[in-house]
């Protein structure tokens, strides 16, 4: 079953209650939530908020997307960072893989930041709740094959896994990345960009022909998300009509 919603960083600018009457508006069901504006780390009012925004608004609470980065970030942050998760009410607390790209990665910066994801899926899980890492460049999981063994040598079962797609797509080369993850793929961030990458951001319809096979690859899984982000502007009208497209793709997949 795939769930279409929002990451609330695709709206910074607007209040929390903003993001959930829109998603709801737009026919979403999930708000992943962002730990830089809208849910703090440490700040379990905002998190109690956004909880219940989602429950008034008819909608679910997907990852708690934090900035954590195991092997740069200091570990005794964590903590406070899955009670806030536990507060909203998060499926998940999504953390990212360092901030060295795979290629410059050196064995002993590898080892670090594994051991250190080990550490947070281990203090995570004791609440239940699974982590998940950032699938970006300049990270452990910029390249497929880095991303595969960082899973295998973290080594937890607590640990699942995100997917996006990288600047100027191939398709093929997504689907393969896709079908790679899928055992343990928990969500997905949709977004649509043209050769410019980030700065130039298009309908999603627009890369349907990458959107349409991913979806329906995604639908052999019992559960996963689909998330819009980088709408074109950040604009509320581009989330509604993305939300349009994914909702259509999703229904005939």
């Amino acid at each position: 079953m795939i769930e279409v919603g929002l990451a609330s960083v695709t709206l910074r600018h607007k209040s929390a209650a903003d993001v959930a009457a829109i998603a709801a508006d737009a026919g979403l069901g999930v708000v992943e939530w962002g730990g830089d504006i809208h849910v703090p780390a440490g700040d379990l009012a905002a998190a109690a908020q956004a909880r219940k925004l989602c429950d008034d608004n008819g909608l679910v609470v997907g990852t708690y997307g934090s900035y954590h980065k195991p092997g740069d970030s200091d570990p005794a942050e964590f903590p406070a960072l899955v009670q806030t998760a536990v507060e909203l009410g998060a499926r998940r607390i999504r953390v990212w893989a360092g901030t060295r790209a795979s290629a410059d990665a050196a064995p002993h910066y590898r080892a670090e930041v594994t051991s250190a994801l080990r550490r947070c899926a281990d203090v995570a899980g004791e609440q239940g709740i699974p982590v998940t890492v950032e699938y970006h460049v300049e990270s452990l999981t910029d390249d497929i094959d880095s991303a595969l063994a960082m899973y295998v040598e973290a080594g937890s079962t607590d640990l699942v896994a995100h997917w996006q797609p990288r600047q100027s797509p191939i398709v093929g080369q997504c689907l393969a990345e896709v079908r790679a993850l899928l055992p343990a793929l928990a969500s997905v961030h949709a977004f649509s960009w043209g050769p410019d990458g980030y700065t130039e951001r298009l309908p999603l319809a627009a890369r349907e022909d990458l959107w349409r096979p991913v979806v329906e690859l995604l639908t052999t899984k019992d559960t996963v998300e689909i998330l819009l982000e980088f709408v074109e502007d950040d604009d509320v009208d581009a989330v509604v009509r993305d939300a349009t497209t994914l909702r259509q793709l999703t229904a005939v997949s």
